[in-house]
């Protein structure tokens, strides 16, 4: 039985750090409901595996350019866990720009996925950041994975608790919202303060979106803070 990793810290990831991403989060989002509709099973079939890789690569470079927050967890210089966090209120601007940037990181990532993938990938956006996310300025948690093989172990929680801490102490944010396929993810969040504000499908896929909304003592804080 492997014992529990010892969590040395939680930092921001730097652009250095793609390839230890890339590698964890394929292997935590494998058995994912949402990735295999999308990509086929990438422990059996070596093209799905390559989506996925392709999929989680975009998203680490998206994460930069868009200005969101990739955080990890350690132990020692082994990444066991990560998120990647959209932020309130970002810049227009910037993110006008990094728009425009994040039109040559797409173009690879088109000739590796189906049509029918994107198509389905842009569907699922609309149906979670358009139609289900909350109207006032929060957190958007986009993905959240741990090593498969210490699941279990504490490093999502301590990956959690980092990010509620965050929110928290942000007196531009009112919360955090996030969008899972798996039902028995929808326990584990609700332990954690989060409560389930939409339950809806896409394309026969259910989806369970979910906000956590800070404590009074913190909304007093912001309102004071928009107020002066």
């Amino acid at each position: 039985m492997k014992a529990s990793p010892r969590i040395s810290m939680i930092s921001k990831l730097s652009k250095s750090d793609k390839a230890f991403f890339v590698a964890l989060m394929s292997k935590a989002f494998s058995r994912d409901p949402l990735f295999l509709y999308l990509f086929g099973d990438s422990e059996l079939d070596n093209t799905a595996r390559s989506r996925v890789k392709s999929f989680v690569s975009f998203m680490f470079d998206k994460s930069f350019l868009l200005h969101e927050e990739v955080w990890g967890c350690f132990e020692n210089e082994s990444l066991l866990g990560a998120y990647i966090v959209e932020k309130p209120r970002a810049n227009q601007l910037q993110r006008i720009w990094g728009g425009l940037l994040l039109i040559g990181r797409l173009v690879p990532l088109l000739f590796r996925m189906s049509g029918r993938t994107l198509h389905l990938l842009n569907a699922y956006m609309r149906v979670t950041r358009s139609s289900s996310a909350p109207p006032s300025a929060h957190h958007y948690l986009i993905m959240i994975g741990v090593e498969p093989e210490i699941q279990g172990k504490g490093v999502g929680k301590a990956l959690l608790n980092h990010l509620l801490n965050r929110v928290n102490a942000d007196k531009t944010s009112l919360g955090v919202a996030l969008d899972t396929e798996n039902k028995e993810n929808v326990y584990l969040y609700r332990r954690f303060g989060f409560a389930l504000s939409r339950e809806t499908s896409f394309d026969r896929l259910p989806v369970y979106c979910m906000f956590y909304q800070k404590n009074i003592s913190c909304l007093e804080d912001w309102k004071i803070n928009i107020n002066n």
